[in-house]
């Protein structure tokens, strides 16, 4: 089984589910049926109660599911201290990992060593974090992920996409194509739904991660939900192209 880096992303427009929107009594059967309908990978997050307040999902239970499955795990690392995590993600197998630019002082040094593990390397941004902060990581990563709320907070109901997340995701796209680094995926996370998915792709978005407005919205099963999403990106990808 191939699974170096980038190896099973094929979509123009990738559909990422959030391991952490899964019922976790579920979890296993849920990544069944998604490998089954031919998702492109999974998004999985690992936080550590400090940098974002929560502890979805730990170390062992990515090992565990990489053991299930042959679909390629996309690691988004929440944390304050990078050494363990990125060491343990890259033994367990991911074929994607990015970490939070705020949080670590040497991100150049870990993107070499991502790299050099043969995963494709990225980095994270909060909402409000200027995209200034990639200028000197371009030559390295292979995309971006743009946080659209707040990290840690997606269980708060009250917790709302970004009113500037469209803006910010189509300011990205002229930031990566005005330095010649359009081959630099803009992945975005968070409140990822039927009702603004079409808009961010129009706006310049290439990975959606996909939570409980979109893939795991309780009023339609995973196959329809998925449909709807692949719908909708396909339409926001044609208003990108048709200007």
């Amino acid at each position: 089984m191939d699974l170096g880096p980038e190896s099973g992303f094929l979509s123009q427009i990738e559909i990422l589910p959030s391991l952490i929107c899964a019922d976790p009594n579920r979890r296993l059967e849920a990544v069944r049926e998604l490998e089954s309908l031919g998702v492109d990978g999974l998004h999985v997050d690992i936080l550590d109660g400090h940098f974002s307040p929560s502890l979805p999902l730990g170390i062992e239970a990515v090992r565990q599911l990489r053991r299930e499955t042959g679909l390629p795990f996309d690691a988004h690392l929440m944390v304050a201290d990078h050494a363990y995590f990125i060491d343990a993600l890259l033994d367990c197998g991911v074929q994607r990992l990015c970490f939070h630019a705020e949080a670590e002082p040497h991100i150049d040094r870990w993107l070499q060593t991502i790299q050099a593990a043969g995963v494709a390397p990225g980095v994270a941004l909060k909402p409000a974090t200027p995209l200034s902060v990639l200028e000197y990581c371009l030559e390295r990563i292979d995309f971006a992920l743009l946080m659209l709320i707040n990290p840690g907070f997606a269980g708060h109901k009250g917790e709302a996409q970004v009113p500037y997340a469209r803006r910010k995701v189509a300011a990205c796209r002229r930031f990566l194509d005005e330095r010649g680094a359009g081959h630099v995926a803009i992945e975005i996370d968070g409140r990822v739904g039927f009702d603004n998915l079409a808009d961010l792709v129009a706006a310049g978005a290439d990975r959606l991660v996909a939570g409980t407005r979109s893939l795991f919205h309780p009023k339609g099963s995973l196959a329809d939900n998925l449909a709807r999403m692949r719908r909708l990106a396909a339409e926001g990808l044609k208003r990108r192209k048709d200007g």
